[in-house]
């Protein structure tokens, strides 16, 4: 993917900004102040953009626990300001940003200027070559046309570049986002949906189909479901019970069937988006979805739902069946590796 070309701007300067990155902090810093020249902003507060950076990365790190690498600090960062301030997991951007912005907390206020060290001045490295100080100075005049200049507290764009970034702004942010995609993969191989953990916020999706048009049969022909964690009995007009992710949506981003079990509802708000564990759930957990497959099916072979089990076994149909190892090794290091990205297990 490239970035849009101009017949008067040094385009190449800009695209070789990403050309090698050890961190996630020119594309953060990028992304943020592009978001500040769309809504008019040409004199950017480092700490504007700073806090911009952690609000951008929030989500990417406190719900879907992805690993930025050792050596960047942003990750870190980010855990530290969600305790420090007291901000929940799905806070909004725009309070977020607020609360980073006027803080004076000594320890938020530390932590921010962290990301003045290096990263105001590297960004615009590709324009010249230098130290620190050398940068800021040469970057005084916008010399050989680069993107801002650098002051003390803020940066300010440059004239040339401001209509650029307004009309390229989507397409400049989609490139920031892709980039960042790849570099997270690298860091990231076995985790799914990368890209839909860094360019949304939580999103969530009704489970009302799931319900009433797979769950419901199994209901009416059981007439009630076992919660897997509380053991207690369920009961569709009732309606005490919650459709929840065996692995936490917040991991596997997706609502298919075969990861979807009813369970209390109550349990269901104070699990959360914890891991359950494979010795003490999964044998309810593959006995209550064999089950329900097998009751759809005698219902209605052509159920939509059906064929979302064949992601893991094919051959449904034919020879493999509804297999019990089959389904363990599907979840088991799925389990594994968000624990070692950092969701924790439910309490025993």
């Amino acid at each position: 993917m490239q970035i849009p070309q101009s017949q008067y701007l040094p385009i190449d300067k800009l695209a070789s900004v990403f050309s090698s990155t050890s961190a996630t902090y020119k594309f953060y810093w990028f992304l943020a102040i592009l978001e500040v020249v769309e809504e008019g902003g040409i004199h950017i507060a480092k700490r504007n953009i700073f806090s911009r950076m952690i609000s951008n990365s929030w989500y990417t790190v406190n719900y879907f626990h992805i690993s930025f690498g050792k050596q960047d600090l942003i990750q870190d960062a980010v855990r530290a300001l969600i305790k420090i301030e007291n901000l929940q997991i799905n806070e909004n951007r725009n309070t977020i940003n607020a609360v980073l912005e006027n803080s004076v907390n000594t320890e938020t206020i530390r932590i921010l200027k962290h990301f003045d060290k290096n990263v105001p001045h590297w960004f615009i490295s590709s324009w010249f070559s230098g130290n620190r100080n050398e940068i800021y100075a040469l970057s005084q005049n916008f010399e050989h046309g680069c993107l801002y200049r650098l002051e003390k507290d803020f940066i300010e764009i440059n004239p040339l570049w401001v209509s650029y970034l307004q009309t390229n702004s989507k397409i400049l942010k989609d490139f920031c986002y892709w980039n960042l995609s790849l570099f997270l993969k690298k860091r990231n191989p076995n985790v799914p949906d990368i890209p839909n953990k860094i360019s949304k916020a939580i999103t969530r999706n009704s489970l009302i189909k799931q319900t009433n048009e797979y769950w419901k049969l199994v209901f009416n022909e059981l007439g009630a479901v076992d919660c897997i964690f509380t053991n207690k009995k369920l009961i569709f007009e009732e309606k005490q019970y919650a459709l929840d992710h065996f692995v936490p949506h917040a991991f596997v981003s997706h609502d298919l069937i075969w990861n979807l079990i009813p369970i209390h509802k109550t349990f269901n708000s104070s699990k959360g988006d914890r891991l359950p564990s494979i010795q003490m759930h999964f044998d309810k957990f593959f006995n209550l979805q064999k089950t329900a497959y097998e009751i759809v099916k005698s219902h209605n072979t052509k159920n939509k739902y059906l064929e979302e089990y064949l992601t893991i076994f094919p051959d449904l149909d034919n020879t493999t069946g509804f297999d019990y190892l089959r389904f363990r090794e599907t979840i088991q290091p799925l389990i594994t590796i968000a624990s070692n990205n950092g969701f924790s297990f439910m309490r025993e």
